[in-house]
């Protein structure tokens, strides 16, 4: 674990502040209010993205404390062992020697690492630099960084047996989120469609559940998706798809295009703020 990532005690206290301020509903039970005009009020939907393994051991165990619903997004191509490419970099910074290291990127090739801030800095550096290379090709990088510091964990994201069980409780939805999490608009259509059809399916095999719901992997409308990932997702069966795009879900939100936000101050005040000014200067 990191310094700057959020601890148990702090997401609890965060649920107890949310459930004092807002209704708090599913996704599903969203949009529905949403179809039918009938969404107003403080009401909030949580979402959470990817599989990690810590959704199930710490997130779930607080969420079904205090009955809040919320609903999981899961590339179904990192369960069971696997490790997303990014997970890799920042697993891999964490572990390398400090000194300089060489890398090919854009503008900066070079890292002087010492302490865990340098290690963060230069993960998100190669991270946004790597993100939108052909799949392939960033994965030849991400191996070749990886092969510097030998092994790295296997246990970020949660098993078939973990999801199983998330599946089952009565506050959680799971949703759709391709198979390895490209970015879709790298992709042709043919594969784009493959990853959305094929990370449904999975999950859909695994839990005995139809997914309705879908996130779109990093999810920047016009950079990571477009129109055409959103025919997709909908020819896939999926009702509606959420972005990553900054805004809030009324009547008149595109329901394959739905936005979120991130408050991502670890101030509870501060991410009540950004809460309240993400809503009011969207309204």
């Amino acid at each position: 674990m990191s310094p700057s990532e959020p601890t148990a005690d702090w997401f609890e206290q965060l649920l107890k502040m949310l459930v004092r301020n807002f209704e708090i509903i599913s996704l599903a039970e969203a949009i529905e209010r949403a179809r039918e005009g009938g969404l107003s009020g403080p009401s909030l939907s949580l979402t959470f993205d990817d599989g990690y393994a810590d959704n199930f051991e710490v997130a779930l165990p607080l969420l079904e404390k205090y009955g809040v619903p919320a609903t999981f997004f899961v590339a179904s191509g990192f369960i069971d062992g696997g490790r997303m490419w990014n997970d890799s970099i920042i697993e891999s910074f964490r572990r390398l020697d400090d000194g300089t290291v060489e890398l090919d990127l854009a503008g900066q090739e070079a890292f002087a690492l010492s302490d865990w801030d340098s290690r963060r800095l230069a993960a998100a550096a190669t991270i946004a630099a790597w993100k939108h290379l052909p799949p392939a090709e960033r994965q030849s990088r991400v191996d070749e960084l990886a092969g510097r510091v030998g092994d790295l964990p296997g246990d970020l994201m949660m098993t078939r047996n973990q999801l199983r069980s998330l599946s089952s409780s009565p506050q959680t939805t799971v949703g759709g989120h391709t198979r390895r999490h490209p970015i879709l608009a790298s992709l042709p259509d043919a594969e784009a469609s493959a990853e959305i059809v094929g990370g449904k399916r999975d999950l859909e095999d695994w839990i005995q559940q139809e997914l309705e719901l879908f996130a779109y992997p990093n999810g920047r409308p016009g950079a990571d998706f477009n129109p055409v990932h959103a025919d997709l997702a909908r020819s896939a069966g999926f009702r509606a798809a959420v972005s990553t795009a900054w805004g809030t879900l009324d009547s008149d939100t595109d329901l394959y295009a739905i936005p979120r936000f991130t408050p991502w101050h670890r101030n509870l005040p501060r991410f009540a703020i950004d809460i309240a000014r993400c809503h009011y200067d969207l309204i």
